[in-house]
């Protein structure tokens, strides 16, 4: 995936690929139900479910008729040796790059320790995220934020200014800067972002219903996270592959992978669709052989919200 250059004039083109992208705000723009695997791990691979990812990235089901593919199983288990955290320049879409090599079936009769059932979704502890209103993003306003996430999140405002405010300074993904004036004004008095608002809003191509989140880290940095609202898919070019090519492409580098036992690449969008077709080992087993689920349990659920509550 190529990456080119927009926004401010401080964004280099050639960065985005190579760049090790702040793993904490990856996280939270990808939200808190997104789990990668650890390097090095045995993964479970799911065809199926990776095919349901380019339906949701193309908005298109497949068409033409599949080749059947007998070497590839409805699942492969895999030695995962690299995840690389991307996110595009263009639209800040975060998405996870690994490389996957398939199992033997010697290899996988080998001793397995189930240490791990990934790498928890690290989401930070003194952030919020705010779904973007009407107000929020129009040219002649201001971002409105709730009084006690900018008691949790930002710096102290000094009060014996008239009226408070300051300026911050935050990070996003590609590491560029931005600028907003904080200001506490209004009748009733409110939280502002004000100057260099509207010129991020812009940028970003920010729309009501889309969330903008804002990380205080434990280096007393402010990073700054978007995650897009869910949009119609345009009518993509005759030049691109096609949905049915994109679907055909994944399951032949898959049965070419597993026949010869080398590696294939695969990309993983978690904001495009909530299909998780690489999970480790572990929690595969845990799932299969280990959950039993009967009438009147309780249990307790993950749901993406503001305040990613545990439910």
């Amino acid at each position: 995936m190529k990456l080119s250059a927009s926004g401010l004039g401080q964004q280099a083109a050639h960065e985005g690929e190579n760049k090790c992208l702040n793993s904490e705000l990856w996280h939270a723009c990808a939200g808190p139900l997104v789990c990668l695997p650890t390097v090095g791990s045995r993964v479970v691979y799911f065809p199926q479910g990776h095919s349901e990812q380019v339906a949701a990235t193309t908005n298109k089901e497949v068409d033409a008729h599949i080749p059947n593919y007998p070497n590839l199983p409805p699942q492969l288990i895999c030695q995962l040796h690299n995840v690389t955290m991307h996110a595009d320049v263009e639209t800040d879409e975060v998405y996870a790059q690994m490389t996957l090599q398939p199992l033997t079936p010697e290899e996988q009769k080998d001793t397995f320790l189930p240490m791990e059932l990934g790498i928890p979704s690290k989401q930070p502890t003194n952030y919020f995220c705010k779904t973007l209103t009407a107000s929020d993003t129009s040219t002649h306003g201001g971002f409105s934020v709730p009084r006690r996430a900018a008691e949790k999140v930002f710096p102290p405002l000094d009060f014996s200014q008239q009226p408070p405010a300051q300026e911050l300074i935050a990070r996003d993904l590609h590491d560029i800067e931005w600028k907003f004036r904080h200001i506490f004004r209004g009748q009733p008095k409110r939280h502002l972002l004000t100057t260099g608002w509207s010129v991020f809003v812009s940028a970003k191509r920010l729309v009501a219903g889309d969330s903008v989140l804002f990380i205080w880290n434990e280096n007393n940095q402010l990073l700054l996270g978007i995650r897009r609202a869910t949009r119609p898919q345009t009518v993509m070019p005759s030049s691109v592959l096609s949905s049915d090519s994109m679907h055909i492409g994944l399951l032949a580098a898959a049965a070419h992978a597993a026949a010869t036992n080398s590696c294939f690449t695969v990309f993983y969008n978690p904001r495009a669709s909530p299909s998780e077709f690489v999970i480790p080992l572990s929690k595969y087993i845990k799932a299969v052989f280990h959950t039993r689920v009967s009438v009147g349990m309780r249990f307790r659920m993950l749901f993406e919200t503001e305040e990613s509550s545990v439910r």
